[in-house]
């Protein structure tokens, strides 16, 4: 039986124009299209796919018209927030004609409210900084967002990682007032995760009383080195996403799925029983 509510995650596309490869390494524009192929073919499928920021490597024009074209290709409803390699410009004028973008507000923030579970998308970004941070106007905006729909169950969602992940070149660019977010999320019970990017890698932590998760790229990983002061790299390991599965019954479930060709599947029993 297909549960109430599946939301697919995305993060950390870093797409480049031309077909370049980001840091003359890893082709971010194949990996995203085996992404967007591997979602299209889920069964059942997914209700929707966030993208929790970091669409482009410089926030070109050119570049968000490249992950426009794979974008378009999902046959799913798609959200996307921005992230410390994006351009609020830029990312505008790329999504503009989207219903769930506002391109005269401030802030990239948006509320999808189609669906059982409420998706908040927040604006963690700061215009040429790798850190993030949310700002009185946008924890205001989100205050009243939560505020409309206190019975309903919300996933929140921003770029930086609001926790210590232990990588410590990317635990100086995180969200610097987490605790002000803590305070928010303090009076609404009804947020069952937040997710976010940014370290490019699959994670649980927690923030008050509330479940974050952390998905993967799409592409290349972060070194999980927690030496003080290691150095800043990442590897080519299996690129992957998340599926955060609700159901009024039984709650959320977040699921993690590399993405790739793998053997099976294969039965564990057959009409004798357990397979030996």
């Amino acid at each position: 039986m297909k549960p109430d509510f599946v939301l697919a995650q995305i993060s950390d596309l870093h797409i480049k124009a031309g077909g370049r490869l980001s840091y003359r390494k890893v082709d971010t524009l194949g990996a995203l299209k085996a992404a967007v192929a591997r979602l299209n073919s889920l069964t059942p499928r997914p209700d929707a796919v966030a993208i929790t920021g970091d669409l482009t490597d410089f926030g070109t024009p050119e570049e968000y018209a490249a992950v426009r074209a794979v974008l378009d290709t999902l046959t799913l409803p798609w959200f996307a927030i921005a992230g410390n390699h994006d351009s609020r410009p830029a990312f505008r004028d790329a999504f503009r004609d989207c219903d769930w973008l506002n391109p005269q507000a401030e802030f990239i923030q948006w509320c999808v409210d189609r669906f059982p579970v409420r998706l908040i998308g927040l604006d963690s970004t700061v215009a040429e900084q790798p850190w993030g941070e949310l700002c009185p106007a946008r924890l205001a905006w989100l205050q009243e967002q939560l505020a409309a729909a206190p019975e309903k169950p919300t996933i929140v969602m921003l770029h930086h990682h609001p926790f210590i992940s232990g990588i410590d070149h990317m635990d100086r660019q995180n969200l610097r007032d987490a605790d002000a977010l803590a305070n928010v999320l303090a009076d609404a019970p009804q947020v069952l995760r937040i997710l976010c990017g940014h370290v490019h890698r699959f994670m649980v932590s927690q923030l008050g009383s509330t479940i974050v998760c952390s998905a993967p790229g799409t592409s290349h990983q972060v070194t999980p080195d927690f030496a003080p002061d290691g150095p800043s790299t990442f590897s080519l390991e299996p690129a992957g996403f998340l599926l955060h599965r609700w159901s009024a019954v039984n709650g959320i479930a977040t699921h993690y799925c590399p993405i790739g060709q793998f053997d099976g599947p294969w039965p564990f029993y057959d009409q004798n029983g357990l397979i030996d």
